[in-house]
């Protein structure tokens, strides 16, 4: 099975091809432009860079949220335009959980971040692949509270990924010290590998399309970024 990753849940645009045995291509630009313009212009040329076409498509995974309403709402639509048009599978995937999956064999407690604006950010947390909480809106000082909690043990930490780093690091930093660690940047940001390989899973369990049920994962009322 060949499946497409679509990640626009965040400014940075993300697109992958991925089989049964590799990662083919990944293209990601994080830069200050709209989803509308620069997304199917990046699955043409990925597509063209890998000598593959729309028909040699099997299914299509896509991230749904919480995030950039604008951003869902561009890549969920071309998503689900794609997998009608070619009569193909489409599944979902939580862009936190996906954004947790770049970091898969950490096993320290993985907390993606990503900017709700409002003085909030989008969040959960991980340990040993598993996800601990739902995924939420809060103030930061809330989260690091939870944090806190859990990182009492000697050796135990916190792992920061996610854009909500460049806007609270230094606030991260003064509440929890040594017991916070950020990711690498080329792990930090959200991967349409993750979410196609976390697609591809799904898929691959015999999931059925969710073309009629997907919808974006909002966790508060949208709001336009």
């Amino acid at each position: 099975m060949r499946i497409l990753g679509i990640e626009t849940s965040t400014m940075t645009g993300s697109v992958a091809l991925m089989d049964e045995e590799r990662l083919i291509a990944e293209y990601t630009l994080n830069l200050r432009e709209t989803h509308t313009s620069r997304l199917m212009p990046a699955i043409d040329r990925i597509l063209k860079d890998a000598s593959l076409t729309l028909k040699d498509l099997d299914g299509i995974a896509v991230s749904l949220g919480p995030g950039s309403f604008t951003g869902l709402r561009i890549g969920i639509a071309t998503a689900k335009g794609l997998a009608q048009g070619l009569n193909i599978p489409i599944v979902g995937i939580p862009t936190l959980d996906g954004l947790a999956f770049n970091l898969f064999h950490c096993k320290d407690l993985i907390c993606p971040i990503l900017d709700a604006r409002k003085g909030e950010v989008y969040c959960a947390l991980y340990r040993n692949r598993k996800r601990l909480t739902k995924h939420m809106a809060c103030e930061p000082n809330e989260l690091l509270k939870k944090i806190a909690l859990r990182v009492k043990g000697q050796g135990s930490r916190a792992i920061f990924l996610g854009d909500g780093i460049e806007v609270y690091g230094d606030l991260i930093k003064k509440k929890l010290g040594k017991k916070a660690v950020f990711a690498p940047k080329a792990r930090r940001l959200p991967s349409a590998s993750s979410i196609a390989e976390l697609g591809l899973r799904k898929l691959r369990g015999k999931k059925k399309s969710e073309l009629s049920t997907l919808k974006p994962i909002y966790v508060r009322a949208p709001v336009e970024r």
